[in-house]
């Protein structure tokens, strides 16, 4: 079996080094180079051919996110996935190149924590989103397969609230839906983007900026309005609890679901518990299954539900399972994804 072949692009030798380990110890991956900064790194592209590029951010003569921008010229389609430090200069740089087309990124290891922890936390968290972008076996999955029926029969109700989840080249798809809302909607939406403490604070201040919702870090006892988003902020996760007539953020660091915290089966569950028929569940791009469960408690419960369709997704996991499972009302591109929130939330479109 052809091995993955990953550039390893730092301006440390030490972690260069490390993370050439990290990538060797794997039996389905080796290095097939490494490079000093960003112009030396499009260089080693054209010599070295690899699947795959680790991208640290801060480089002298060309940083992380001017040689995504470039290398994006040339090969659109290579993942890089970028080394991001836990800081608030760090998420804006990583939501920066993101933008400019990196496909992932993983928190970079703080140097106190010593080469053997450095080790395993990259072999934990950057090997699986390596390997995600290379499927050992394509599965056809039909786009409009049969719908499965909610376990309560659906009675022709208005939606109250919207619930999405992310993770894998979510940041740019929640952008782009957002920005494409032309007017807010009339009810609440709550998301859970899979990233850590800081990130999420980055990312509801730049849907803020960028949309006609306001859009917020969800915070603890938080009363959800309509019109008003709310990020589950990194480190917890985040749920919905009906407080007489209100509904208010309640969160919590319970164990990790499907490895995360956030995560967003914690949020569907309580938006099913507490909406009912009258939730509109939205899975977009990320690996994993996160989410599934909770989508089938929401339509359960006579609720809806949206999914990504695999061509406009940077990893078609998590919203493959609605569409395999038959939850989702409908599978779209993420340019019609707005819209069509927006006609079943506003009642421009019949819903059944």
């Amino acid at each position: 079996m052809k091995k993955i072949r990953v550039l390893v692009v730092d301006d440390t030798s030490v972690m260069r080094k490390i993370v050439s380990e990290v990538v060797d110890r794997d039996p389905e991956m080796e290095t097939a180079g490494v490079a000093a900064n960003g112009r030396i790194a499009l260089q080693r592209v054209n010599q070295v051919s690899p699947d795959v590029i680790t991208l640290d951010m801060e480089m002298p003569e060309m940083d992380g996110i001017e040689m995504v921008r470039e290398l994006r010229k040339t090969h659109p389609k290579i993942p890089v996935i970028m080394l991001s430090a836990l800081t608030v200069k760090g998420a804006e740089a990583t939501f920066d190149a993101l933008q400019a087309g990196a496909s992932d990124y993983v928190a970079k290891p703080a140097r106190s924590i010593g080469v053997p922890a450095t080790l395993a936390q990259l072999q934990r968290e950057l090997l699986p989103k390596i390997r995600h972008f290379f499927p050992r076996k394509k599965e056809a999955v039909a786009v409009a397969p049969v719908r499965r029926a909610p376990a309560v029969p659906r009675k022709r109700q208005p939606i109250e609230v919207v619930a999405l989840a992310t993770s894998t080249g979510g940041p740019n798809a929640l952008a782009k839906v957002f920005e494409q809302l032309k007017e807010p909607l009339a009810v609440p939406v709550v998301i859970v983007q899979h990233m850590p403490p800081i990130f999420t604070r980055t990312l509801a201040e730049r849907l803020d900026a960028c949309s006609v919702m306001s859009v917020h870090e969800g915070e603890d006892g938080q009363v959800l309005q309509a019109g008003h988003a709310y990020v589950a902020p990194g480190g917890y996760h985040m749920t919905v609890k009906k407080e007489g007539v209100r509904h208010v953020i309640r969160l919590n660091q319970d164990p990790p679901e499907n490895s995360c915290r956030p995560a967003a089966d914690a949020l569907f569950r309580s938006v099913a518990e507490c909406y009912g028929a009258s939730a509109l569940a939205v899975v977009m791009t990320g690996m994993g299954r996160d989410g599934f469960l909770g989508t089938r408690e929401i339509c359960d419960q006579g609720g809806l539900a949206l999914a990504q369709d695999q061509a406009s997704s940077v990893v078609w996991g998590m919203p493959s399972f609605l569409a395999k499972e038959g939850l989702a009302e409908s599978v779209l591109p993420l340019d019609r994804i707005a819209d069509e929130i927006s006609k079943r939330v506003n009642g421009a479109l019949k819903l059944w």
